[in-house]
């Protein structure tokens, strides 16, 4: 019997509404970065490009075809690794400047 979050993982992909709001979030990340560079706060801000990095994957694994269910879930996988990482960094390595 699979479990719940095999199915939920490796489902199909969702398709271009979700794939548009995870590549949206994507690109505001980004932005808020590039922003934060301009000014001269780019050391303090790296968790944005986490995050975008993230949304990326998101939206690429959305993206993929119906018959990539594999390959989908090999992205969300990772997005969900990146979110973790980051969270982790802010928590366990606050002098990182991440936050």
């Amino acid at each position: 019997m699979p479990s719940v979050v095999s199915e939920i993982v490796f489902s199909e992909p969702s398709g271009r509404p979700q794939t548009l709001v995870q590549f949206s979030g994507a690109l505001v990340f980004l932005s808020l970065y590039a922003y934060a560079w301009s000014v001269g706060d780019a050391a303090s801000s790296g968790w944005l490009l986490g995050m975008a990095v993230g949304a990326a994957l998101s939206g690429v694994a959305e993206a993929l075809p119906k018959r990539h269910r594999r390959g989908a879930g090999v992205l969300r996988v990772a997005a969900i690794l990146v979110f973790g990482t980051v969270l982790a960094a802010t928590v366990f390595v606050p002098e990182l400047g991440i936050v």
